[in-house]
């Protein structure tokens, strides 16, 4: 049900009710593009039942979905019609078009071509857990989570959120769990690994299905300057994920146990069962990862500046051994 994580804090007043947080999303359902409209986004059933309702409870966990529709327009077509009208302007009048007239003309042809244009939509899962006063959005970066907290800021009154931040960076704290070799307790690393240095080179060094324990990781963290912008962990042998140095939770997989004993009904006993145990499991993930990040920072308030531990490794036999031969990333 989840696939990626971004995590927001509710702030302390709000305490709107289910019913008048579905009056207030009932008023932005999704519609489709208008045969001129590039973009629209509005909330569908999370059941994806025609007219049904926009915020769905389960186990007091509540769940909400955004639809974002965009109009596909690529622009070599917009400048194939662009040089077409300033062509015919060339030919009928003698003159070509100036910088400010160009301008006018793409956008002429933007609107000519809109009507013909396919479309592509995508969806994002919201899930409030108002006991907790947590929400999280699945979406695939920061960006589009924003998308989705400006809508439901604008249509829900007194509602505030807010990111959530750690008193420890999730890049200091990985690189402390591979010079290490410890992570923090329930948490397990896994193979996959990106690391990229700080210097103007930029370069990375991504490990697929690759032990990580080991000197050659390391090195590339103590000796090169590297650090981590990506890991896969497992939490409890429940959950695996990928985290990001902007404490993203990405590439969610629940493991075969969790799913024990579920009864493969589908419909909307399959729906319930699957936010149930979604929900369930996550709402027990996140705290932990706060607190293996040094717990929650609270608003205002500076961050921990956390000192790598300094380990006796052994310096590379050749500048670039290291990395020569690494498999790609598995996006």
């Amino acid at each position: 049900m989840f696939k990626n994580l971004i995590l927001f804090r509710v702030g302390p007043d709000w305490s709107a009710s289910l019913e008048q947080v579905e009056a207030a999303l009932d008023s932005r359902r999704f519609v489709p593009c208008g045969a001129s409209q590039p973009m629209s986004a509005g909330w569908i059933e999370p059941r994806g039942k025609g007219h049904g309702v926009l915020v769905e409870s389960v186990g007091g966990q509540w769940l909400m979905k955004m639809m974002v529709e965009q109009k596909v327009l690529p622009g070599s077509v917009v400048k194939r019609r662009v040089d077409e009208i300033c062509a015919h302007i060339e030919q009928t009048e003698g003159r070509k078009p100036g910088r400010k007239e160009s301008k006018e003309i793409k956008e002429q042809a933007t609107l000519e071509l809109l009507p013909m244009a396919f479309t592509k939509q995508g969806a994002m899962l919201v899930w409030i857990d108002p006991a907790a006063r947590l929400m999280v959005v699945d979406a695939s970066s920061p960006g589009r989570a924003d998308d989705v907290v400006t809508a439901l800021v604008q249509a829900v009154d007194g509602l505030a959120l807010a990111p959530i931040h750690t008193a420890v960076s999730p890049q200091a704290a990985m690189s402390e769990w591979l010079v290490s070799g410890e992570p923090p307790a329930i948490f397990t690393v896994d193979r996959d690994c990106e690391l990229k240095s700080t210097d103007e080179m930029k370069s990375v060094v991504r490990y697929a299905r690759h032990g990580l324990d080991s000197d050659e990781v390391r090195q590339h963290i103590l000796t090169q300057g590297k650090v981590p912008t990506r890991l896969a962990m497992t939490w409890n042998d429940r959950v695996s994920f990928l985290l990001t140095d902007t404490l993203q939770v990405k590439k969610i997989t629940f493991l075969d146990g969790v799913y024990e004993g579920q009864a493969g009904g589908g419909g909307e006993d399959e729906f319930d069962a699957d936010a149930a145990i979604a929900t369930g499991e996550l709402s027990q993930l996140i705290p932990d990862l706060l607190d293996a990040l040094g717990g929650e920072q609270a608003p205002g308030s500076m961050p921990a500046l956390p000192v790598a531990p300094v380990l006796p490794v052994e310096p590379p036999a050749a500048p670039g051994a290291a990395s020569a031969d690494l498999p790609p990333w598995e996006a």
